[in-house]
């Protein structure tokens, strides 16, 4: 194939394949065409009079780190066994896809969710989130990374997969191997910026815009048509070259897009059609701030046509509820009410004061015509782990009871729920935020880790270093817990929420409408009437009695059986107990 590059800040461009060097030629808007390449080459390119041989930023693989020349892989040399069968007298056709809708989905970060952190060893726990009844694995950002061991939000390279994790055709063997077992695949992706270290875009052209930054630095330069079409094309490349199902796109309130048509837009038009010609669902799903549901309404009801949303203000209002912080962003979040809200109304801040921001925030929710689903939600995730000073989960302070009570309020929600992985077991590990970076911008990434704690009143010494592997090591889930007596019990606590949730169609009814609920703020319960199924969340220590409900109805899950019974059809719950009542026949 003739070698292409996008370099309009150059003056002269040379492909450099195995030390050989050919010059290319401009053909049209800084792009420069000229030499072959051939899978299996050692590649990149010079620039002006430069020596350095840069990688290639559309490189499919980096074998030897994000410095050194790519390496050409053909991705469409590859033995899929997911796609449809050819042979019609067979009852295996293929995976036709998996729609978020009623969806259970399972956040994992490949480097730590195994001991030996790649893809090939991933695929080898497949089978307990199939026995556990998730439907998707979502895994953070695989891009290429400066190091050996990253969050994925330094990605410097987009289309290649890190070499640490096994490269691209590891991830194309994950991939085949969860839609053998009838798992989606939503891969998520960071457009809004790129990582400090290893990133030589701005060398081939205008890729960031001055003057324009996120919190993590430049802004990506979307006035320019050549790097908008590279957002799309990477898109383009997960969903057809790497078959995944959906893609979670980063923080995606720090696209700075002031064009006719937002770049969002403009992605999920590709992506639906992508989708038509493919025969099965491609899912966006944004990581928003705005608490606006223009995000994820129809391009053609003048939305932006993301299929759906991450909503923290569900996070909030569940980890206050249950650990009873209110520092921060936490504070507005304080009231048993604001739990009743989220539940009911989508969104706590939908135009109100948020003390955080120190601003009204929001806009509010159609819950005669919004389907919840569209919402993606957690009571934990790496964002409200990792960026924790010490990296702790639930676990790590909440007694069983109430991380069961926890589980149960996301599992039973009307919206799609997410597990972060080891949370179905409790794992005792923490995940905190780690990286490997050269001299310099350790030391940076180290004192500004330290610096942003203080202001928000830790203690430096409990924050761990980033650069010290071994708080990579602290970070990585023990598969040994599973089979202990306290883990195991969680476990099944998770195993049967979610098979209750795909049994009772209540619980994934998405119209937040016929949702009612009564509370008591004082007492701190809450209970949600779905339809037949009732959810009984006690949230404090006074027993709660509720009249005719044990009568009525058939107890399918308690938190703590020996908090929950009944007394003269009085369904009686203790402190801190949570129970699920159907009034179905489910024997019908």
């Amino acid at each position: 194939m003739i070698a292409t590059v996008w370099a309009p800040a150059a003056r002269a461009v040379a492909l450099v394949v195995d030390g050989a060097a050919t010059p290319m030629l401009p053909t049209h808007d800084g792009w420069w065409a000229g030499g072959t390449l051939a899978p299996g080459d050692r590649y990149g390119f010079r620039l002006d009079d430069d020596p350095t041989v840069l990688p290639d930023p559309r490189s499919r693989f980096q074998p030897d780190g994000v410095h050194a020349p790519s390496e050409v892989v053909d991705l469409a040399d590859f033995a899929w066994t997911d796609h449809d069968s050819t042979d019609h007298d067979s009852t295996d056709h293929g995976w036709t896809g998996r729609q978020l809708a009623g969806s259970v989905l399972y956040e994992l970060h490949v480097g730590t969710f195994t001991e030996a952190g790649t893809l090939d060893a991933a695929i080898e726990r497949l089978p307990h989130l199939v026995q556990l009844g998730v439907d998707a694995v979502e895994l953070l950002p695989v891009n290429a990374f400066d190091g050996t061991r990253n969050w994925g939000y330094d990605g410097v390279l987009w289309f290649a997969v890190d070499d640490s994790y096994g490269g691209p055709r590891a991830y194309q063997r994950f991939v085949d191997a969860c839609h053998r077992l009838g798992l989606a695949v939503i891969q998520d992706v960071v457009y809004n910026h790129l990582g400090p270290s290893g990133n030589y875009l701005p060398r081939f052209g205008p890729y960031l815009r001055s003057g324009t930054r996120t919190a993590w630095g430049d802004s990506v330069n979307l006035d320019e048509p050549a790097v908008r079409r590279f957002i799309v094309d990477n898109a383009m490349m997960w969903c057809r070259d790497f078959h995944v199902d959906g893609l979670r796109l980063d923080a995606v309130h720090a696209l700075h897009d002031e064009s006719p048509i937002h770049i969002l837009r403009e992605l999920s038009a590709e992506v639906d059609a992508l989708s038509v010609a493919l025969r099965r669902p491609l899912t966006l799903i944004a990581e928003s701030d705005l608490n606006d549901t223009a995000m994820v309404a129809p391009r053609e009801a003048g939305g932006l046509g993301i299929h759906a949303q991450w909503s923290d203000d569900f996070h909030h209002a569940v980890h206050v509820a249950v650990t009873g912080e209110t520092s921060g962003y936490y504070a507005d979040f304080e009231p048993l009410d604001a739990l009743a809200k989220v539940l009911q109304r989508g969104f706590f801040h939908d135009g109100t004061w948020s003390s955080f921001r120190g601003r009204e925030h929001g806009v509010p929710i159609d819950t005669a015509t919004f389907a919840a689903w569209r919402l993606v939600v957690a009571d934990q995730n790496h964002d409200q782990i990792g960026n924790r000073a010490a990296g702790d989960r639930l676990a790590a302070t909440l007694a069983p009871d109430r991380l069961a009570i926890t589980a149960m309020l996301t599992l039973t929600s009307p919206f799609t729920p997410m597990l972060f992985m080891g949370e179905e077991w409790a794992a005792a590990t923490p995940w905190q935020f780690f990286t490997d970076f050269d001299a310099e911008f350790g030391e940076a990434t180290r004192e500004g880790r330290i610096k942003e704690f203080a202001r928000m009143g830790w203690d430096r010494a409990l924050v761990p270093d980033p650069q010290d592997r071994a708080t990579f090591e602290r970070s990585k889930l023990r598969w040994d817990e599973p089979a202990e007596p306290a883990h195991a019990r969680m476990l099944a606590t998770y195993r049967e929420l979610i098979a209750l949730r795909r049994e009772l169609p209540e619980l994934t009814d998405p119209r937040l409408d016929r949702i009612d609920i009564e509370l008591d703020t004082d007492a701190r319960w809450l209970v949600q009437r779905r339809g037949a199924v009732t959810v009984v969340a006690n949230l404090g220590d006074t027993e709660l009695r509720l009249p005719g409900l044990a009568e009525r109805g058939t107890i399918r899950f308690t938190t703590a059986p020996e908090r929950i019974g009944s007394d003269g059809g009085e369904l009686v719950a203790g402190g801190w107990s949570g129970a699920i009542v159907s009034e179905r026949d489910t024997d019908r």
